[in-house]
């Protein structure tokens, strides 16, 4: 049987966003083997990467738990993960090894360059390189020697986004290729069978209180503290503010919600396994992100017909048109947030116009379209 081997540095980068990748090499004849770090390093939780190795076993994949972090200044760490992924490629002769995240990416593809000259392909998905039109220049001084020069031992470059798409066309490898993200179910969202009236009632919130949402994990990139101080300069009241994510910065910012004396207007509502019910009971989805590749959490509240307002980065600017799908602000600009939240808020005839338009264009990242190029991908890389 042909061997491919799915590899980043974290699970949740391969459970979040690429279980449809592995079904699609299972049905092309490959047993997919999974390598990462199952244990620790993941911006979610540990006991969430524990359970999904014990998931993918139970349907017989192997796994191979990599000593590997995000952080670039755990140089033991990286190397240990290198030599093993090294092992790994020679030793199982891998036809396809498809990695993932910056430092995964790195270790994969310098691992791979002696089974590369014995037929294996790899593979390199930058879900958002860490070098980008306004990034800090240690960021380019890094990332982008780094990635540039990697880029030679790479078969294929998958980007997400058209500015990644234009700067890896620069890069070594021999072939970069655009899709549409890493594919989201709009049905899923699009189609949710539980009653909105209900949903809101079991949430505690009123008919006539306009909800206002964000998803991501409380991080430094995800940015909810610009959305808090912005919500708190809002000058219609008749909202609730709902934050559905875990991370270290929850107690710092479950703080500063109380310091800026919106504690009972803001509800934490942790990781949710029940995402499209809350985006239904949602009415405006805030999305002020430092950085990004191509959020999934923007383009499933695309799905659920959700206006958007976010910051004006890489990967946003893609998805959403400034006053058509929503509105477009830099990170920080706690005025312009809170403007068109504002603008939301009263007017409901300009939310239904702009969720409509969210949920017809979010139709071109449907997963299923994305899975049809993935599959000729697969099938036809030399």
């Amino acid at each position: 049987m042909k061997r491919a081997l799915m590899m980043a540095s974290v699970a949740s980068m391969i459970s979040s966003f690429n279980r449809d990748n592995i079904k699609i090499l299972e049905d092309q004849g490959f047993q997919v083997d999974i390598a990462c770090n199952f244990e620790y390093g993941d911006d979610s939780s540990r006991d969430r990467g524990i359970a999904y190795r014990k998931e993918v076993e139970a349907k017989g994949n192997q796994t191979y738990q990599l000593p590997i972090s995000r952080s670039i200044l755990n140089v033991n760490e990286i190397i240990a993960a290198y030599r093993l992924m090294k092992k790994l490629c020679i030793s199982n002769r891998y036809e396809i090894v498809h990695c993932h995240s910056p430092i995964g990416g790195v270790v994969a593809r310098l691992a791979c360059r002696k089974a590369r000259k014995t037929g294996t392909k790899v593979i390199y998905t930058a879900h958002g390189f860490h070098f980008y039109t306004g990034a800090p220049k240690k960021n380019w001084l890094l990332y982008y020697s780094v990635e540039r020069w990697v880029s030679r031992f790479t078969d294929l470059i998958i980007t997400i986004n058209r500015e990644d798409y234009k700067r890896a066309q620069t890069f070594k490898a021999k072939e970069v290729v655009y899709i549409p993200g890493i594919g989201v179910d709009t049905d899923k969202f699009r189609k949710v069978d539980a009653d909105r009236n209900k949903i809101r009632k079991e949430l505690g919130i009123d008919d006539d209180t306009v909800v206002l949402l964000s998803i991501g994990d409380l991080i430094t990139r995800k940015n909810h503290e610009t959305a808090l101080r912005a919500v708190a300069k809002l000058t219609h009241q008749n909202y609730q503010y709902m934050i559905c994510g875990e991370g270290k910065l929850g107690s710092y910012l479950k703080t500063l919600a109380k310091q800026l004396d919106i504690e009972n207007k803001v509800r934490f509502l942790g990781y949710r396994s029940d995402i499209p019910d809350i985006c239904k009971a949602s009415d405006v989805f805030i999305f002020p992100s430092y950085q990004e590749g191509l959020p999934v959490a923007m383009m499933e509240a695309m799905s659920a017909g959700l206006p958007i307002v976010c910051s004006s980065i890489r990967g946003n600017t893609d998805l959403i048109a400034n006053n058509a799908g929503g509105f477009l602000h830099p990170p920080q600009d706690l005025v312009g947030f809170s403007s068109s939240i504002d603008q939301l808020i009263i007017n409901n005839d300009l939310r239904k116009e702009m969720g409509h338009r969210n949920s017809e264009e979010a139709y071109q990242y449907d997963k299923k379209n994305v899975n049809v190029i993935m599959a000729k991908i697969y099938a036809g890389i030399e």
